[in-house]
């Protein structure tokens, strides 16, 4: 990035949640843990989209396995962290995906599912039960008022053929709340309630909290924003990922802003309500849960190595596990050093785990790994063997 642009580019990190100076004190006491299972290169990833026809620069993926086994990983392709209208981008950031129809063995060249004036980011997917594949983001709105920086709203697209095609226009969800973000699929209940997980960050101060929305008519209408933590004082810049529990109640993470550790809070009423928020117990970032055939839950997360105050140096791509829906978190192992993350997983056939992420920086790509889900013993007492990366 020129320098001229690294100006606009610290001030674009703060909106969407990331603050690229970090207070040298720790504003709580934690406990620090050692990554387990540190690899010791960067080979054990594959890159499945860089350069080229996405963009020069590709980030914030999330993946999906359909009902039809096909892989789709969305993602944001521009020339950079916020992509200003150009002559190489007239129209800002765009939204692509790639697809894999071997269980992520092969990939297919990247296409553009998503393009209007704005600068469209941070996509998100999900396939509801009916079939619909829904694909969540926000945009910055850079052509009309570049100096504004300011947000549209969340907003989203469908497709009803396996990703083949996609709704020309994007669903406006938030239209007068334009500081509300999205850094997470919609999740669908039980009872075919959909949970929309938000967050609010009011620029330039540490006002942040985060937020669901909900629709009861697959999608055609949604509640006004249902806060979480609004009320704490706290800088989450949330980032907030929901998942459903055993007991039907809802789960949301919420990332916590410079020293503040991630928080959680629950809802007992499918997301009308929520509790008081209550700290994690470990520096997190962008959390992206998901709940594997064998009961437990992966979070997976950008953290940071060996300290209790965040540092990008010591920043990389994390993975902890809950056996007891959430209360406990058998942690962190280390997936890799790439600072991006935004990562997510997918369970292939075999029971091993897809994980895509990207990598940050200069011609930054999007990345896969896979890798066996590591033996555990009880508690945060060391697991009987790290994670083992299997090679495609």
């Amino acid at each position: 990035m020129k320098n001229s642009n690294f100006g606009v580019f610290m001030v674009i990190l703060m909106l969407i949640g990331i603050s690229p100076l970090m207070s040298a004190e720790s504003a709580l006491s934690l406990k620090s843990w050692e990554p387990w299972g540190i690899p010791n290169d960067t080979s054990n990833y594959t890159i499945i989209s860089k350069g080229g026809d996405a963009g020069d620069y590709q980030a914030f993926p999330d993946a999906v396995k359909l009902q039809n086994g096909d892989i789709l990983v969305v993602f944001y392709a521009g020339d950079g962290h916020v992509t200003y209208p150009n002559e190489n981008y007239p129209k800002a950031g765009r939204i692509c995906m790639v697809r894999s129809k071997d269980e992520g063995k092969t990939w297919s060249a990247p296409v553009t599912i998503y393009d209007d004036m704005h600068d469209n980011r941070d996509s998100h997917i999900s396939q509801l039960s009916d079939g619909t594949v829904v694909v969540t983001f926000f945009s910055l709105d850079l052509k009309s008022n570049p100096r504004s920086r300011s947000g549209v709203g969340v907003q989203f697209i469908t497709s009803k053929d396996n990703g083949v095609t996609w709704s020309k226009e994007a669903r406006l969800v938030t239209p007068l709340g334009k500081d509300w973000y999205s850094s997470a699929p919609i999740r669908e209940m039980a009872d075919g309630t959909l949970v929309f997980p938000v967050y609010r960050q009011i620029m330039g101060t540490k006002n942040a909290w985060g937020g669901v929305l909900l629709s009861y008519d697959k999608g055609k209408s949604w509640t006004d924003p249902i806060t979480i933590g609004e009320d704490a004082g706290l800088f989450l810049a949330a980032e907030t990922d929901v998942i459903r529990l055993k007991d039907g109640s809802l789960f949301a993470a919420l990332r916590g802003q410079e020293d503040l550790p991630m928080h959680y809070s629950i809802s007992q009423d499918v997301g009308k309500t929520w509790s008081p928020v209550k700290s994690i117990g470990f520096l997190a970032h962008s959390p992206h849960l998901n709940r594997l055939s064998g009961g437990e839950i992966l979070m997976v997360y950008r953290g940071v190595e060996g300290s209790h105050t965040f540092s990008w140096d010591h920043a990389y791509t994390a993975l902890r596990v809950s056996y007891d829906e959430g209360l406990s978190w058998q942690g962190p192992y280390k997936l890799d050093s790439s600072r991006g993350a935004y990562p997510s997983t997918v369970e292939l056939d075999d029971g091993s785990i897809m994980l895509v992420f990207y990598e940050e920086g200069e011609n930054s790509g999007v990345g896969v790994l896979k890798f066996e889900m590591p033996s555990f013993a009880d508690g945060f007492s060391p697991p009987a063997r790290p994670v083992k990366f299997i090679k495609n």
